[in-house]
């Protein structure tokens, strides 16, 4: 018998409308309980309204990445007009970062997809792919700081309190140290330059994100720039694996997958105490080692895959409502609407995809992947942007490398930053 009435959530509207009301119902009656019991599938029902919004707006649909950029500003607009109650946002704001959620997401994505990689596939792509975040850079800096001078900006300026905020790695393991080191270099208060950079981080990983579902639209029409989620061209790709750990589910394998995926998170934050870099790439680096040196049997590799797809294909929409109304501030986006400003932002972001296609189409990649993972996720706020730039591309399954751009790229940007400045000032 044919099924094909109308669902969301897999579930039919008799059943998911009730669900629905009770659960925005409890919030508007300041009863909605707090953490993974009462947020979560607040999170999920409102997530997959407007995943569903966003991905039938004519224009939104096709040239701006559809559900997940609608999710993120919608949300972030019900903080900013008062549409969502003030106890439901400070809920959120807690799950997301105090309970963190986000790191729950982050570590399912990069150990099950760094695991379910070919193994020679990843050594490859990492050798190069530091040289096309250097190629990303270098072009963002550059045509910045040149469009700078011509406005009148200052070509300095441009660089230092617009390019090098957005290609920071975010906001915490950005702009914030930036704005320590500047400050330091300058000699001056690091709490009035880290004003003039937050609007340029912001404001950027919103264009970061709006670029992501342009150049998944720009694949889809030239299929010939696209690898549909595949780094390298002409090289051995990972379907056969893909093929093999998809097949069948044993629920058991979703627990071992989970225990896996926050084994290794836990071993970032260890190896944080002694080695000086985010637990994020620390992560990575973990993760690719046991992976390239064999040390962990493919069926448990398998179970961490599968856990990163149970993970990604439930929980995605409501994650994206969390970075909306604990991550995005859109007072900071819309006060840097001034015309120069704008434009400087835009040029740092084009500049990064034109440098990353550049260098990734000389050492072989595929432009539309290089210039989403080492550009955009080098131009957005770390690791809540690698998700929603993602997310507009329909790319997840780059998280690993978008994730080294964010963490090891942000690292090098700091080093970077503290030479220049002092080169300069």
């Amino acid at each position: 018998m044919k099924n094909d009435r109308f669902k969301l959530l897999g579930l039919e509207m008799k059943y998911f409308l009730p669900i629905t009301f009770l659960v925005i119902g409890a919030s508007y009656l300041h009863v909605l309980p707090k953490g993974l019991v009462g947020i979560l599938p607040y999170l999920m029902v409102v997530g997959i309204i407007l995943d569903y919004i966003g991905n039938h707006l004519p224009i939104i649909k096709d040239y701006f990445g559809g559900g997940p950029i609608v999710i993120i500003f919608a949300s972030a607009a019900f903080v900013y007009f008062d549409i969502l109650p003030k106890e439901t946002s400070k809920a959120i704001h807690t799950f997301m970062i105090q309970d963190s959620f986000l790191d729950f997401y982050i570590a399912a994505l990069i150990v099950g997809s760094i695991l379910g990689m070919n193994r020679s596939l990843l050594i490859r792509a990492a050798i190069k792919y530091l040289p096309v975040i250097i190629g990303g850079v270098t072009v963002a800096l550059l045509l910045t700081g040149t469009l700078g001078m011509i406005l009148g900006y200052g070509f300095k300026r441009a660089i230092f309190y617009i390019a090098i905020p957005i290609m920071g790695g975010g906001m915490g393991a950005g702009a914030v140290p930036l704005a320590q080191i500047f400050g330091q270099a300058l000699k001056e208060d690091p709490k009035s330059i880290l004003s003039v950079m937050v609007p340029a981080v912001a404001l950027g990983n919103a264009i970061a994100i709006v670029f992501g579902g342009l150049l998944n639209n720009f694949g889809k029409k030239y299929p010939k720039f696209s690898g549909n989620g595949q780094l390298l061209k002409s090289e051995e790709n990972n379907a056969e694996e893909d093929k093999k750990i998809l097949t069948s589910l044993d629920y058991k394998q979703l627990g071992i997958g989970l225990i896996v995926s926050t084994t290794f998170f836990i071993l970032g934050k260890i190896l944080n105490i002694f080695i000086p870099i985010h637990p994020y790439a620390l992560m990575i680096i973990s993760v690719a080692i046991f992976k390239m040196c064999g040390f962990i049997k493919w069926e448990y590799e398998e179970c961490a895959f599968k856990w990163f797809h149970f993970v990604m294909n439930n929980f995605t929409c409501g994650l994206l409502v969390g970075i909306g109304v604990a991550y995005t501030n859109l007072g900071q986006v819309i006060d840097a609407f001034t015309p120069t400003y704008l434009f400087l932002v835009f040029s740092t972001v084009i500049g990064a995809v034109i440098g990353t296609s550049i260098v990734g189409y000389f050492l072989n990649f595929y432009i539309i992947e290089a210039s989403i993972t080492a550009g955009l996720c080098m131009a957005n706020m770390g690791g809540t942007g690698d998700v929603a730039v993602l997310s507009a591309a329909d790319r997840m399954e780059l998280m690993p490398f978008s994730q080294i751009s964010s963490r090891l790229g942000g690292t090098f940007m700091l080093i970077l930053t503290s030479i220049l400045i002092n080169l300069v000032s």
